[in-house]
């Protein structure tokens, strides 16, 4: 398995900065967040791809992931990170969203990254019903999953909790509808930890389907609020056990965007808890 951490830490930071900060600390990898002030895709002339390619490949990290679920660069004034959303009532809005997604995949085919994130649906919206809402998602996303052929490069659904799609299950429910080898899960396990689903208890089930994994911490409240690993009540030690018990031999990205005036100090701790969890278990970061 291979250690990564998220750029959308470092919303304070330009990418380039950003990377040799991660690097650093010891990371192999990073997850490069593509919104503002990284790597919006609308905003990327040919020659700021390249710019970023180099910035990479100069920081000795590789791309573990990037992040297409946020979109700060939006604004919108409900969430910054759910909106546009795939369920919007308005179809030019949503739009924004797919075209985003679609983009995304396009600059991880240009940057040599292995997959992108995009959020399960987006939240519930008055006056649809929710197999309503899942069929809204499935007919916008679709475009999408052609374009992942296209770029070859797989399109990962994120459950997150008040969304459409929260649970293990409802992901399960939800992909037997995608006849595509495109389509995978980022299994958050802060996120599954927050809707009752302790994740030792749901990896080798979903397995099959995992491409990525987010590592971050949960407090016993299980309210969705991400905390640097070890400070919370998640047993990462079942965890990492149940991930390495799969054969699993990708990246884990540890995010932790709420640490955006301290993102060292965060991304430091973090890495000193996973590499001390790794060598407990006998492990060792690839």
């Amino acid at each position: 398995m291979k250690l990564a951490f998220s750029s959308n830490a470092y919303l304070h930071f330009p990418l380039e900065e950003t990377l040799a900060r991660i690097a650093g600390f010891g990371y192999a990898g990073v997850e490069v967040l593509a919104d503002v002030p990284h790597a919006w895709p609308a905003g990327l002339l040919p020659a700021r791809r390249r710019e970023i390619r180099a910035a990479i490949e100069r920081s000795g990290l590789a791309i573990s992931n990037i992040n297409a679920f946020m979109m700060n660069a939006v604004a919108d004034p409900r969430q910054p990170y759910w909106h546009p959303a795939w369920t919007e009532p308005y179809a030019p809005y949503r739009a924004i969203r797919r075209e985003h997604t679609i983009r995304a995949l396009e600059l991880a085919r240009d940057l040599g990254a292995p997959n992108i994130t995009t959020e399960p649906g987006g939240p519930a919206f008055p006056g649809r019903s929710r197999d309503e809402a899942l069929d809204l998602f499935y007919e916008e996303l679709m475009p999408c999953i052609d374009a992942a052929a296209r770029c070859k490069v797989p399109l990962l659904i994120e459950p997150e909790p008040d969304l459409l799609i929260e649970r293990c299950d409802e992901y399960l429910a939800f992909i037997e509808r995608i006849d595509s080898p495109w389509v995978g899960l980022n299994f958050d396990i802060g996120h599954a930890f927050c809707v009752g689903e302790d994740p030792q208890d749901w990896i080798a089930r979903m397995a099959p389907y995992t491409r990525h994994y987010h590592f971050e911490d949960i407090a016993a409240t299980r309210v969705h609020k991400h905390l640097i690993p070890g400070r919370g009540a998640i047993d990462f030690v079942a965890t990492l056990r149940a991930i390495a018990a799969t054969g699993y031999d990708g990246w884990i990205t540890v995010e932790l965007y709420p640490y955006i005036n301290e993102p060292d100090a965060a991304a430091r701790e973090a890495y000193e808890y996973m590499t001390s969890l790794a060598a407990r278990l006998g492990l060792a970061w690839s």
